[in-house]
């Protein structure tokens, strides 16, 4: 691979709007009140709101080829790399379990899943396999990941129930989560962030590691853009023939929706780089580098922002529900009050952001 130097504006920027749609899905004024495109599936099937955590998982893959390609080029050992993925890895699933319990920490209930655990363990596996194997092995673990998950989710049967039980409840995963973490899930039933889904998760982030292996390809720019296109259009096509079988869903992360997610990511993201690295139109994308500069810190803090805002109180009730039934809902209605005080989070957000950004401060977790 060629040398590596500076940052690539187009993988900010496709961070940067990745995270913005985290922050905004994730902070209605009402969920009564949520546009359908901003809530996910209710189980089957994909909303865009379910390609936004396979988004960040898959740029963390592509930022990880390019992180590791420039250490690596600048004399890191293999031990060294390794040892500082770990350290991150253990870093963000600690971030993860601090969030999710602040700002009552009762460790008989806390979640331990979560968006950030995942992003944790995710990223540790994905650096120590990208380490350790070559291009061809790494694409047949992958692969092996996700047909092994496909398998266990069919064919093994779950004790006291079925083999095949795709149901929140009845699946593998689920009563995984249930013997080894129960109590200490999103709902008493399931967690979409648990500990079986997360292998095929790993597919996501290697599948990132592929595309970024193209986008620092020693090829002309044009090829490099089109390579991750049609890695994109080739994995939609095996995503969607795959859901014949093993249906895309967010919640189990099958591996139908890992192909399907990724291929849309890499559109995504050739898009991104051709505008921005090859063709300099960048004016557009601007805000959304400036959030993924520091992506990580923006959604922690999103999630510490919307903790603490439960604390202010009007007439013994929470100022936020306040804020939306008296003064948002009536003014615009329930749909659009709700969807103006999401946006007003990714502005308090972005406004934080963008003062680090012009002082030059990156805060990495």
């Amino acid at each position: 691979m060629p040398g590596v130097t500076g940052r690539i504006r187009s993988l900010d920027a496709f961070r940067g709007l990745t995270v913005a749609a985290m922050i905004l899905v994730n902070n209605p004024g009402s969920w009564g009140s949520v546009y359908p495109p901003l809530l996910h599936a209710e189980w089957h099937g994909w909303t865009p709101t379910d390609l936004i955590f396979p988004f960040f998982l898959f740029i963390v893959g592509v930022s990880l080829v390019v992180s590791f390609t420039r250490r690596e080029q600048a004399g890191a050992s293999f031990r060294e790399l390794a040892r500082k993925a770990v350290l991150r890895g253990i870093l963000i699933v600690l971030v993860g379990v601090l969030l999710s319990g602040f700002p009552r920490y009762d460790l008989a209930t806390i979640r331990v899943p979560g968006v950030l655990q995942r992003i944790g363990l995710v990223y540790t596996l994905t650096a120590l396999i990208f380490l350790g194997f070559g291009p061809t092995a790494r694409r047949r673990i992958a692969a092996l990941l996700l047909i092994a998950y496909w398998a266990a989710l069919t064919f093994v049967p779950v004790p006291g129930g079925l083999a095949g039980d795709l149901t929140a409840a009845g699946n593998l995963g689920a009563w995984l989560d249930r013997l080894l973490l129960g109590g200490h899930l999103w709902t008493p039933d399931f967690d979409p962030e648990g500990l079986l889904s997360t292998i095929p998760a790993v597919g996501t982030c290697l599948i990132g590691t592929f595309a970024g292996e193209r986008l620092l390809a020693d090829r002309p720019v044009g090829d490099r853009a089109a390579g991750i296109l049609l890695l994109g259009a080739a994995l939609i096509v095996a995503g969607l023939t795959w859901n014949h079988w093993f249906p895309i869903n967010k919640g189990l992360w099958t591996s139908s929706y890992v192909l399907f997610s990724g291929g849309i990511a890499c559109q995504a993201l050739a898009a991104c780089y051709w505008l921005i690295d090859v063709r300099g139109r960048d004016w557009w994308a601007r805000p959304s580098i400036v959030f993924g500069t520091n992506a990580l810190f923006a959604f922690v803090l999103s999630g510490l922002l919307a903790r603490c805002l439960r604390f202010w109180t009007v007439d013994g009730s929470p100022g936020v529900d306040w804020l939306f039934r008296s003064v948002l809902s009536p003014a615009l209605g329930p749909l659009n009050g709700s969807l103006v005080y999401a946006l007003a989070n990714v502005v308090v957000i972005y406004a934080i952001t963008a003062l680090l950004y012009r002082r030059g401060i990156v805060i990495k977790l």
